[in-house]
């Protein structure tokens, strides 16, 4: 999914709000478990973006926990927990 891949890569180089915005359209059309995966991912971002700008993300951190919970990793080729790992790290979780 060309969508996870540009997620992929923003997040990586810190643009977070970004990384959400890539994923939003292909979030809106999915369903099921694919669609709890995707708002994760966005959850994770928004929360790392709140952090970046020096608000309180652990509310973001807490939601993405839950809707990845329970997801194997990786999931439609991505492996996530590293993600969730770093978000964890960063916001003293």
């Amino acid at each position: 999914m060309e969508a996870l891949e540009t997620f992929l890569a923003l997040f990586r180089e810190g643009r977070y709000f970004e990384a959400h915005e890539a994923l939003e359209e292909a979030w809106q059309r999915a369903r099921g478990e694919e669609r709890r995966f995707l708002q994760g991912l966005i959850l994770l971002a928004a929360a790392l973006h709140q952090e970046a700008e020096g608000r309180n993300g652990l509310r973001n951190l807490r939601k993405a926990e839950a809707r990845l919970q329970g997801l194997f990793s990786p999931y439609l080729g991505l492996d996530w927990r590293p993600l969730l790992e770093e978000a964890r790290r960063r916001l003293g979780a």
